[in-house]
């Protein structure tokens, strides 16, 4: 069964454990922080930047969060066409004329990021992004990143695959 982090095939990749990811976001947070920016709500796309928003959520004091939920990745290397909106659907009533920090884990090809934002923007907020990671192939450059890569990039959270039933 394949997994959406099952690179055991890769020879170079980038590897974030648990401790790590505990340094990348307090430093991502520090670098938002020293930006001055203080979001009303930080908005995680689900699933890659569930973990990350929540993180940031707690470093930042910010205690508003909700998620987007956006489908594009399905294996290693392997997309949906295009990336597509899941329900349910953030209410987009409750971001207007908010300031939204949009987290995810990684801005790879840029596209979800790319969807997200410019859905968020059209409603009147002001959007900024942050990643842990971000690729030079993305179309979108985040507003705060914590570092830039090339290679694939393994999260603590998704190192794994799915628990089954013993």
């Amino acid at each position: 069964m394949a997994y959406h982090a099952d690179s055991a095939d890769l020879p170079e990749k980038e590897i974030l454990t648990w401790d790590g990811f505990g340094r990348a976001s307090r430093e991502l947070a520090q670098t938002i922080a020293n930006d001055g920016f203080t979001p009303d709500i930080i908005v995680a796309v689900a699933r890659g930047g569930l973990v990350p928003a929540g993180a940031l959520s707690y470093s930042m004091g910010v205690k508003l969060s909700d998620a987007i939920n956006v489908e594009f990745y399905t294996d290693v290397h392997e997309t949906l066409p295009d990336p597509v909106l899941l329900e349910p659907l953030l209410d987009i009533e409750a971001i207007s004329d908010k300031k939204l920090l949009v987290v995810d884990d990684v801005a790879d090809s840029g596209r979800t990021l790319a969807l997200v934002l410019k859905l968020l923007a059209t409603h009147g907020a002001d959007v900024r992004s942050a990643v842990l990671y971000a690729k030079p192939s993305s179309e979108v450059d985040p507003t705060y990143v914590w570092k830039r890569t090339a290679e694939w990039i393994v999260f603590p959270w998704s190192a794994e695959p799915p628990v089954e039933a013993q």
